[in-house]
């Protein structure tokens, strides 16, 4: 039977439906007094946990999850880890053009470090810092490449430009025009395992890890922080609140954040003459160069992911679970699957799942502290955060601290994007955002009425 089978796929993502994801932690019991306490047990907090081990061995360290280490963002993405912290090198230039020197190098430094975690932590994840493919699938995003490869350049960073031939020979597409490769600013990774592994990091320093465990409340008491859980009381001297999309302890950062979901789907496991057809060998991901753009990769064990286009937002922040499927949505992967690999006619997705982006309104991590400076929050990454996340915890240790450095005399770090507009307008206004960018992809990249002004006012959706 020809196409691409999604019936009968599997809801939980396949980077957790595995035997080997951990038992669940104990939740708290009681009340404790804590050094620095961690709330969000994603990648926000894994990092800020094990960092702050790292720097003041000995430490009382404690990290809160409400419901599993890794089970949200964290274990649902597509296991690209980049060096950008500015979701990549357009958004940054546009924002800031006179720190992008500065911020691509800390980019790489950050990402160079998330590999030495690995190697030093012994964390088995499958990571693979081979690169990524960007390709064009219409002759106007050709143009973009060649924008993106100039400042690539100007930032001294080895990208490649490919003409249609050069692109085909790394991944067999018909639909290739063109293509940018990066052989250096990316890693692919399985996220699940990267989480898992932090995890078992942080204990092994000493830190204490509770799931199950929500936290209903913050208190300032002035020397210390209470933080309210539904099973006990922590008193904090420091908190680095990692919450992602969810929404944050301090009220007044609900406004900068809104869930964008974001559907993945991935293969059975690829016969050899089925990857010989592609010609695409292990490691560097790819993604196409639209504003509905896709994002794919091979796995450690032949499958085939494929994420992106769709991005879709429900009135109110819904975040329900019933969200984390959507048909047709799958649908127009499976088929636009199918358009990019004719080669994988008649196989079977085994894994199809959603889930919510943090996504804020310049597509790339912002920083806020409260309570006297005690506690930290780090929110925003829109998408891009398996590396970045790294790099947000330990901005988030920075300003704890206190300390003035070239992370915190970023602008990005001092400043904060434009916050959302209540309902029904916050919906209003990204739906009209979403078809705005539909258009602008069917008219070969040009922006309409609507686009220019968001451009105009900083937001700059474009993608």
């Amino acid at each position: 039977m020809s196409g691409i089978h999604v019936e009968g796929a599997s809801s939980t993502p396949y980077w957790l439906d595995t035997p080997d994801r951990p038992a669940p932690r104990p939740a708290l019991v009681g009340d404790v007094d804590v050094d620095l306490l961690v709330i969000g047990g994603g990648f926000t907090g894994l990092w800020a946990a094990l960092l702050a081990l790292e720097e003041q061995p000995g430490a009382d360290v404690v990290l809160l999850e409400g419901h599993r280490i890794g089970w949200a963002a964290t274990g649902r993405n597509g296991g690209f880890c980049a060096a950008s912290l500015t979701h990549g090198l357009a958004n940054g230039v546009e924002r800031w053009p006179d720190e992008m020197p500065l911020l691509t190098r800390l980019g790489q430094e950050n990402l160079d470090a998330i590999e030495d975690a690995v190697r030093r932590y012994g964390i088995d994840c499958a990571f693979d810092r081979a690169g990524e493919l960007d390709v064009a699938v219409e002759p106007w995003q050709l143009d973009g490449l060649r924008e993106d490869h100039e400042v690539a350049t100007s930032l001294g960073l080895r990208h490649r430009l490919l003409d249609a031939a050069q692109t085909r020979a790394l991944a067999d597409s018909p639909t290739y025009l063109g293509g940018l490769y990066d052989p250096d600013g990316v890693a692919t990774l399985d996220p699940a395992r990267l989480a898992w592994g932090l995890a078992d990091a942080v204990e092994r320093l000493g830190g204490r890890l509770h799931e199950q465990t929500r936290v209903t409340g913050l208190l300032d008491l002035g020397d210390v922080v209470a933080v309210r859980t539904t099973s006990g009381t922590v008193r904090a001297r420091r908190v680095v609140l990692g919450t992602n999309v969810f929404p944050s302890p301090v009220r007044r950062l609900r406004q900068y954040v809104v869930p964008v979901w974001d559907h993945v789907l991935v293969t059975e496991p690829l016969g050899a003459d089925v990857l010989d057809a592609l010609s695409w060998p292990r490691g560097y991901g790819i993604g196409d160069a639209g504003n509905q753009f896709h994002y794919y990769r091979r796995t450690a064990d032949d499958r085939l992911l494929w994420g992106g286009y769709d991005a879709l937002y429900y009135f109110g922040n819904d975040m329900s679970g019933r969200r984390a499927r959507n048909a047709r949505t799958e649908r127009v992967l499976a088929d636009h699957l199918l358009q990019t690999f004719p080669q994988l006619d008649g196989v079977r997705i085994t894994h199809a799942w959603g889930g919510a982006i943090d996504t804020c309104s310049r597509f790339s991590a912002f920083w806020a502290t409260s309570h006297g400076g005690r506690v930290a929050a780090v929110n925003g990454y829109t998408g891009l955060g398996v590396g970045a996340t790294r790099f947000g915890a330990q901005v988030c240790l920075d300003l704890l601290a206190g300390r003035e450095n070239e992370r915190t005399s970023l602008e990005m770090v001092r400043s904060k994007p434009i916050p959302f507009p209540p309902e029904p307008f916050r919906w209003a206004g990204i739906e009209l955002t979403r078809r705005a960018i539909a258009r602008a992809d069917r008219r070969q990249g040009r922006r309409g009425v609507w686009l220019k002004a968001l451009d105009k006012a900083g937001l700059g959706f474009d993608s």
